[in-house]
């Protein structure tokens, strides 16, 4: 849906033993209401979600709001939700077959309907849940933006994404609520308060690509290769790069997009853990 901006700048476990309860082996094995997975994969600072990083990564810090010429961010968002309801086991692909090897023919199942105690996600869920037979990742996308021909899925639409966000962000004190005129009408902004943690996960991201680089997609967090596929969907990606020295700066692009271009069949089918990460790059590839 969007590609990196290339330009020129001058500027910047649990212990084992026989007697095991049945919970705590459905832990090990990431299947009670992917709790392992959220331990394991969500901030360990205020735990956001994907849809709050991408987020906080749009927003420009002191205006508090996105860039009016991104439409993109939108559909960014729901894909998202997809690969966050994926980390928290809550829904997966089906399984590969000889008649279906690419990513966008795999159909989305639900795993389990536990509630994870975020509203968007779980209304997500809900549609998820609710739908037979089941759609793929593309559709998903298309169903939960509103951008869809088909007049009986408009109802799973998910409306007002980007301001639920800012708010739960503003309720863990990264974000603030202000008003601004524009001329002819008012808008609420949320211009970013904690700097730090914005930071933190910038460098976060830039590490990944820069001194932590491995070179292998299937080596690296899986989180923050979401983060860099979702970024790059958003329209955001380039928001990560722009304090980075020059040298450095054509390094982290040059990486970014080998990732951005891997054949999201291949990879997809090489490891369980990321499959809904290149089925929803194959679905903005395919856009």
């Amino acid at each position: 849906m969007t590609t990196l901006t290339y330009r020129n700048r001058r500027s910047e476990a649990v212990g084992g033993n026989d007697r095991r309860t049945e919970k705590e082996n459905q832990e090990q094995s990431g299947n009670l209401d992917g709790q392992v997975e959220e331990d394991k994969e969500d901030s360990k600072d205020l735990r956001l979600t994907l849809m709050e990083e991408v987020l906080l990564l749009g927003l420009k810090d002191k205006e508090g709001y996105t860039s009016f010429w991104n439409d993109c961010i939108s559909s960014g968002l729901r894909g998202c939700i997809l690969i966050e309801l994926a980390f928290r086991g809550r829904i997966h692909l089906e399984a590969a077959t000889l008649r279906k090897k690419k990513m966008l023919d795999r159909k989305v199942l639900l795993k389990s309907d536990a509630p994870t105690g975020d509203v968007l996600l779980d209304e997500a869920l809900k549609h998820i849940k609710a739908t037979n037979p089941p759609e793929n990742v593309q559709s998903w996308i298309e169903f939960l933006t509103g951008e869809t021909w088909n007049p009986l899925k408009l109802h799973y639409q998910l409306r007002n994404v980007r301001e639920r966000l800012a708010k739960n962000l503003v309720e863990k004190g990264i974000l603030t609520t202000e008003k601004q005129n524009f001329l002819l009408f008012d808008m609420t902004t949320h211009p970013v308060t904690n700097t730090t943690e914005k930071q933190r996960l910038v460098k976060r991201l830039q590490d990944s690509l820069l001194e932590r680089w491995v070179n292998d997609p299937h080596r690296m967090d899986r989180r923050l290769l979401a983060l860099i596929v979702l970024a790059n969907a958003s329209d955001v990606l380039e928001n990560i790069f722009s304090n980075l020295a020059d040298d450095k700066y054509e390094v982290a692009v040059t990486r970014s997009r080998e990732l951005l271009d891997s054949n999201p069949d291949e990879e997809g089918n090489k490891n369980v853990g990321t499959e809904m990460i290149w089925a929803v790059l194959a679905a903005f590839n395919q856009s």
